[in-house]
């Protein structure tokens, strides 16, 4: 099988991401080997997991069976809601090196700000002690709104290289990603497709029509023209290989913003403003 070339996003400490990736979020544990091991087959180098998905043990079960070297393969994942204390979250992170089987991981985020539940700012500082001991190669944000990544330009001293945020045609984030961009921090996609809510808007079916491509790959493609880095997710063969297979057409800019102008700012999940929940363990 000839695997193909993703492009890479030079991160603001040089480090290079695959653009394209693939989510393990809302997997069962028990169906998350065999869901990585098959992205890897499809070739996929990128997996973003987190604590809160509760599978980070069989993504590194399946990283650690693939047979592929394991510097070969981008690792993301995210602190906790209920770790933000300073020292919960080195201990959390030393448990997500554990359960990974990592000595060091590619990317480590803060799931989410939590302003009414306690200070992100502390919780930064966590990640920037393993940003400096060499066990993060880079570390990021999720879920931040510009606010938030103003206290911590103002209050810390290492600038996220990533804001992993909910992002699709119906919600374009065209100022978040704006802010990102001018400061410098690489803007990641999640529910890159809306949850399917997008795959039947007729804009997009046209413009698929028109490439002899499906919605889901017009709408990832629109993401990769866009700068955004992005993480499809699916437990089926046929759909992973489809999500990857958006290198090799382009689209114009007249169809780029026709995606755009789709914008309702309308979510699939929360407000990060209004985001409190902490699991209870």
């Amino acid at each position: 099988m000839t695997v193909l070339t993703v492009p890479s996003v030079r991160l603001n400490n040089g480090v290079e991401i695959p653009q394209l990736g693939f989510g393990v979020f809302k997997i069962k544990p028990e169906d998350t080997v065999e869901a990585v091991t098959t992205a890897l087959e499809v070739g996929y180098r990128h997996i973003d997991t987190a604590e809160m998905y509760r599978n980070e043990k069989e993504v590194g079960e399946a990283i650690a069976a693939s047979g592929i070297d394991p510097s070969e393969i981008f690792v993301t994942s995210k602190l906790n809601n209920n770790k933000h204390d300073f020292d919960d979250a080195l201990a959390a992170f030393d448990k997500t090196l554990a359960d990974l089987r990592l000595d060091r991981i590619d990317l480590f985020l803060i799931h989410w700000p939590l302003p009414k539940v306690g200070d992100f700012v502390q919780t930064w500082k966590a990640l920037e002690r393993v940003y400096s001991e060499g066990r993060a190669r880079s570390i990021g944000v999720s879920n931040f709104q510009p606010h938030h990544l103003l206290r911590l330009h103002q209050e810390s001293t290492v600038v996220p290289a990533v804001n992993q945020i909910e992002l699709h045609p119906y919600l374009t984030q065209d100022e978040l990603r704006a802010f990102d961009a001018e400061h410098g921090i690489a803007t990641e996609a999640w529910s890159p497709i809306a949850q399917g809510g997008v795959l039947e808007d007729a804009t997009i079916t046209d413009v698929a029509d028109s490439y002899g491509k499906t919605s889901a790959q017009i709408v990832l493609r629109w993401h990769i023209q866009l700068g955004n880095i992005v993480f499809p997710k699916s437990v089926r063969q046929g759909r992973m290989r489809e999500n990857f297979e958006i290198f090799d057409f382009e689209l114009t800019d007249t169809d780029m913003s026709l995606i755009s102008a789709l914008n309702k700012d309308e979510r699939t999940g929360p407000n990060p403003d209004e985001m409190n929940w902490v699991p209870s363990s």
